[in-house]
Parts: structure tokens; C-alpha cells; sequence
């Protein structure tokens, strides 16, 4: 996708503060819109493409309320960002629940307010490379997925996924665990020109050996115990599309012949049968195993390895692209609301921060699970720390356990590391992960900072 330049349509009775807020924004770089009344904003939207409609709340004619209301139901793409004067608690409830991405009280600083369109301009930028890359696609999932996030790393697997989708080249997808393989595995085959035919996943782990050759290659009747009837394998079902192995480092040596086989001449026979069936698919492959290690190792075949590795794509952690935190909750927040008619929720600055800081072991996975959870569990308006899972805050709780326990034996260096590796994780979210503040907020030099955030793994 080229660049994009963001699209701020500004919406505001007055027509005074409408001129300042188009040369703050401007000088930011987005293309400005400004339009003093709602009925033309509203209009102006069906006549152009606007990315990020930022609104006043009291206005002649339509509330910003009302305007939020239409804009959400005829363009639910566009973050609304919603200011005004006359905040209170009530109205900031109101205008989240309708779906709202934040709510700005006046006055307001130029740093809240370009924060927030900084914000909502990333969610509106993932929006946008969803609509160009996969219009007019239709998904068997009923609805397309979202690659969301605005860092380096993710900006990367991006680029990487427009660039080998339109290939025939197998690709191998690398990452921890519950860092959205599967999902990038289906931006590949709906970018292809595969893109109207299956997409197929099987994950390798699941089976043991025996059905899963039976769930690939599928079986002829009578071949076993229990075959009762003729079954096509997942090969055969992603002929003329995508087949998706999840896990393929758990591969027996025997299945990884079979792959290769299938791989090499592009036919396959079904468990007890005979007759050679051609297959035209596409092999998109995931691990989160080291398989170069694995091959080494003779634990993986090499030929298999280079077979599937045509193209690698990596996913990082989301403790290395923390600054996609707050946009993956929004979007989760959003997600699990529609979809599962949850109340939508607003997540505190407090809230964000430490999640931000959080070393998510589980990666996205995990991270959607705590936002549904606390979207069912907490009763208020706002998620704030408190209201955080306990496994979420267990450094804090671990911390102070250990200290609680004194003097029981415990292991000071390790739980000395643990606090310190917390604190530069803190730091360097509230420096907004510029290095030189994180370590003045620490009162250390940026040669010692540099060390801790390598001792430590500590990336963004």
C-alpha cells in the first residue's frame, strides 16, 4: 500500500477555535477538513474518503452525540474523537458506549489532543489496509480479520505479507505462541490470487499421528476400523487455495516424508487407497520451534525445511511492539462488544500504562483474553489497575510477597532483577520508549540504560 496521508475532518461550531485546531493539525501533517456545522459534515462523508472525524459535543442543529450516532452506524471505520466543555463523567460514558474512540474535555492540552489523533489515525490506517487489500473478498469466517498496529515490527510483517501473497511461494510463519500466525496466515491467502478458494487449517499438535495422516491425505472406505465411508483429507479440500499447517515443527519424521512428497510432485494417495490424486495448493506454514535448530538437531528434515521456507515471515512479540497495546485493547474492546454484546468499557491511563509495561507471556492471545475478561467481570464504567487480573499484576504481587516472606530464604538476586527489569519496563512507558527520558526518569545514564534494556530483553 502506499502512503497515506490521514484525513482529519474537524467538526466544530466555532469557527474561531476550528482555525486553530486546522493549523495545529496541519503542521502535524494530516490533510484537514474543517466544517462548522454537522448536517454538511455528515454530507461531506458520502461525497470523500475521510479517515478520523474529530467533533464539539454542543452544537446548533445536532448534539456531537448525534452526529457520533450516524457516523457509526453509515461509516463504522471512522474513529470519532469526541471534545467539549461541558464534560462530566455521564457524558463520557454516554459517548463511549455509542462507540466513541476517546473523549477529550476542553481545555485540553496539544499534546492530549495530538496523542489521541495519533491514536485514532493507526486504527484508521489498519482499517484502511484491510479495505484496499482485501475488498471484495468474501471470508468463510463470515467477516475479515484485522492486522492492527502501527510499530516497526508489525509495520514489517505487513509489508512481508503484501509482498508474498501475490506469489505461489510457500511461506513459513515464525513467533511465540498467541502472536497471530494463523491470522497473518489469512491476510497471505486472501491477497493471493488463491484468494477465492479455501483456505484450509490444521494444526499439526492436535493429532496424534495416525489421524492426522488420516485428517491430510483423508481414507478410503473400509481402510480401517471406524472408516465407514470414503473421506477427502485437508489436502484435497484446499485444492485451488491455501492449506495452513499450525505447529508443523511437531510434524512424526514419517508425516514430514509424506509433506515432502506432496510438496515435490504435488499428488497424494488416501490412507488404503491406491489411485494417485493431484492437488494444486498453497503451503502456508507456522512454528514456534526453532527449525534451523530443529534440522541440526535431526529432528527436522532438511529438505523439508528449505521446501516450506521459501519465504519467512517472523512475528514479534507484543512485549516488542508495546506501542501497539492501547490499539489492540481499543480494537478488542470494540471487537468483543459487537460481537458478544459486551458493554464497552474505557481502560485508564493507569490501566494502559501498566498493561503497556506488561511482559505478556501469552502475546495477543493473552491480551484479548484480559480485555474480555475484565469487560465481563468488571461492573463500573472504567477498567482501572485495580480492577487488572491477578495474574496480570503478579510481579507487583510476587514482589511483595517475597518481601512479606523475609526473613524465609528467598532469592534476592533473582527477585532484585525481576523489580528492576519492572521499573526500566515502567520507565520506558512513560518516556513513550525514548531511551534518553527513561533513563533520566531513572537517574541513570543512557550507556547503563542501553544495558539494562539488553540484559533485561526489554524491546519496542
Amino acid at each position: 500500500m502506499k502512503d497515506h496521508k490521514t484525513h482529519l475532518l474537524l467538526l466544530d461550531d466555532e469557527k474561531n477555535y476550528l482555525l486553530v485546531l486546522e493549523a495545529l493539525l496541519t503542521d502535524a501533517g494530516y490533510q484537514v477538513t474543517t466544517v462548522n456545522d454537522p448536517e454538511m459534515a455528515l454530507a461531506f462523508l458520502d461525497e470523500s474518503e475521510v479517515d478520523v472525524l474529530v467533533t464539539d459535543m454542543k452544537m446548533p442543529k445536532m448534539t456531537g452525540m448525534e452526529v457520533l450516532a450516524e457516523v457509526k452506524k453509515n461509516y463504522p471505520h471512522i474513529p470519532v474523537l469526541v471534545m467539549t466543555a461541558f464534560g462530566s463523567i455521564e457524558s463520557a460514558v454516554e459517548v463511549m458506549k455509542v462507540g466513541a474512540f476517546d473523549y477529550i474535555t476542553k481545555p485540553f492540552s496539544n499534546d492530549e489532543l495530538l496523542l489521541s489523533v495519533q491514536n485514532a489515525a493507526a486504527l484508521a490506517q489498519a482499517h484502511l489496509r484491510y479495505r484496499l487489500l482485501f475488498e471484495n473478498m468474501q471470508s468463510r469466517f463470515g467477516r475479515h480479520e484485522i492486522i492492527i498496529g502501527n510499530s516497526k515490527g508489525i509495520q514489517s510483517v505487513m509489508s512481508m505479507v503484501d509482498r508474498a501473497a501475490p506469489s505461489r511461494s510457500n511461506v513459513l510463519i515464525t513467533g511465540e505462541s498467541g502472536t497471530g500466525k494463523e491470522l497473518v496466515a489469512r491476510s497471505i491467502h486472501l491477497g493471493s490470487p488463491r484468494k477465492n478458494g479455501p483456505f484450509i487449517s490444521v494444526n499439526c499438535m492436535a493429532l496424534n499421528p495416525g489421524v492426522l495422516e488420516s485428517e491430510l491425505f483423508g481414507h478410503e472406505k473400509g481402510s480401517f476400523t471406524g472408516a465407514v465411508a470414503m473421506r477427502r483429507g485437508r489436502f484435497e479440500l484446499a485444492d485451488g487455495g491455501t492449506l495452513f499447517l499450525d505447529e508443523v515443527g511437531e510434524l512424526s519424521p514419517d508425516m514430514q516424508v509424506k509433506l515432502l512428497r506432496v510438496l515435490q510432485e504435488r499428488k497424494l494417495e488416501r490412507v488404503g487407497g491406491t489411485e494417485e490424486i493431484e492437488v494444486d495448493i498453497r503451503i502456508v506454514a507456522a512454528t514456534n520451534k526453532d527449525l534451523l535448530k530443529a534440522v541440526e538437531d535431526k529432528t527436522f528434515r532438511e529438505d523439508l525445511y528449505y521446501r516450506l521456507n521459501v519465504v519467512q515471515i517472523n512475528l514479534p512479540a507484543l512485549r516488542e511492539r508495546r506501542e501497539d497495546i492501547p490499539l489492540l485493547i481499543q480494537h478488542f474492546v470494540e471487537k468483543l462488544s459487537r460481537d458478544q454484546g459486551l458493554e464497552p468499557k474505557k481502560f485508564t491511563v493507569a490501566a494502559l500504562d501498566y498493561l503497556t509495561g506488561y511482559e505478556w507471556p501469552g502475546n495477543i492471545r493473552q491480551l484479548e483474553n484480559i480485555v474480555e475478561r475484565c469487560l465481563v467481570m468488571v461492573r463500573g464504567e472504567s477498567i482501572d489497575l485495580a480492577d487488572l487480573p491477578p495474574e496480570v499484576r503478579d510481579e507487583d504481587i510476587q514482589l511483595k510477597s517475597a518481601i512479606d516472606l523475609l526473613p524465609t530464604k528467598v532469592d534476592l538476586p533473582a527477585t532484585l532483577d525481576k523489580l528492576e527489569a519492572a521499573m526500566v519496563r515502567r520507565a520506558m512507558v512513560k518516556a513513550d520508549f525514548v531511551q534518553v527520558k527513561a533513563a533520566d526518569l531513572l537517574g541513570i545514564s543512557k550507556s547503563l540504560m542501553q544495558y539494562k534494556l539488553n540484559k533485561y530483553k526489554i524491546g519496542h
